[in-house]
């Protein structure tokens, strides 16, 4: 009898822990749920908060821009030409006539100043960049534009540099590199030595021309060469153009060759006018102390897609460690 009320004993105490254990696991799951639904709140609040902020942004740029850009005193307006010149990196053709565009727009531009610093990069590039500085001079003929060589202003950078009103530079800088390049390897000898069969299909008998696996045709190369020689000329005689009289070209019969002077042999030559930077150039070239960058930079509307990409991610990966942890 006595065990008979023990035995029962036992079993009303474990089914009454059993059931402690699912009220305890039920609550703990609507905790879960509860802190899954704020996240989730949350995420929504921050995203139309976001949302607010990016159409009042798409409002107020413009203007906003136009306001920072000219600050209300007269200055120089600074575009930069760093590194390559090449589409698709900083300095492309797009992002520097983006630049001068604002810069020439903004009524308190005295002069615009390019601070260039770049070993050149793409002709066609450069000659956009060339072309629309010598438009915008066409158009603006009141404001004048300078260059201003940090410490290398070589090939496609010289061009660019050779459109402005008058190029400034320091002792030490190098420029010039008026010429072009094409460059490769050859590799059909290393494909003999180690057995390799080098299997090629074309239509067009010159299809693969400058193939690295192939041994270099002297017609094909000819024909590469006259067009190198080709958009040489046509960089020349933009230099020609935009340098003028003051180039001394029977100074230096190499002046076209592919070498490079510093500033100071720049300035014997006609390549260049003066030393100068642009600080120096500011005040006592368009005469005012204020300058204002006009570079391109990362657009309002970008930064504020990535903080919404972000925000999202974040809010996402909460609560699916959440959904892991139940």
């Amino acid at each position: 009898m006595e065990n008979n009320q023990n035995d029962s004993k036992n079993s009303i105490e474990t089914q009454s822990g059993w059931e402690k254990g699912i009220v305890e696991k039920l609550a703990f799951a609507a905790l879960k749920e509860q802190k899954t639904a704020r996240h989730w709140g949350i995420f929504f609040k921050l995203l139309t908060f976001t949302y607010i902020a990016v159409i009042f942004g798409v409002a107020i740029y413009p203007q906003f821009k136009e306001e920072i850009g000219s600050g209300g005193k007269q200055h120089a307006a600074i575009v930069d030409v760093i590194g390559v010149i090449a589409q698709g990196e900083g300095t492309s053709a797009n992002s520097v006539i983006e630049g001068l565009h604002d810069a020439f727009k903004d009524k308190n531009t005295k002069g615009v100043i390019l601070n260039i610093n770049s070993p050149g990069g793409s002709p066609v590039q450069s000659a956009y960049i060339y072309d629309e500085i010598k438009r915008l001079k066409r158009l603006h003929p009141d404001i004048p534009i300078y260059a201003v060589v940090g410490d290398l202003c070589a090939s496609g950078g010289y061009y660019v540099a050779s459109a402005t009103d008058k190029i400034f530079v320091n002792q030490a800088s190098i420029i010039g590199s008026i010429g072009v390049i094409m460059n490769g390897f050859g590799f059909n000898n290393v494909l003999e030595k180690l057995g390799v069969e080098r299997r090629l299909l074309i239509s067009g008998d010159h299809k693969a021309f400058l193939d690295p696996f192939s041994p270099l045709k002297q017609e094909e190369a000819k024909h590469m060469q006259t067009l190198l020689d080709e958009v040489h000329q046509q960089f020349i005689d933009a230099v020609r153009e935009g340098r003028g009289d003051r180039l001394k070209e029977s100074m230096e019969p190499e002046m076209f060759s592919g070498f490079v002077w510093t500033g100071g042999e720049g300035i014997k030559l006609g390549l260049v006018d003066a030393f100068g930077s642009v600080d120096t150039v500011a005040r006592e070239q368009l005469q005012t102390e204020e300058k204002v960058n006009f570079t391109p930079q990362d657009h309002l509307i970008d930064r504020l897609a990535g903080k919404v990409g972000a925000s999202f991610a974040h809010s996402m990966s909460s609560l699916f460690q959440d959904r892991e942890l139940r």
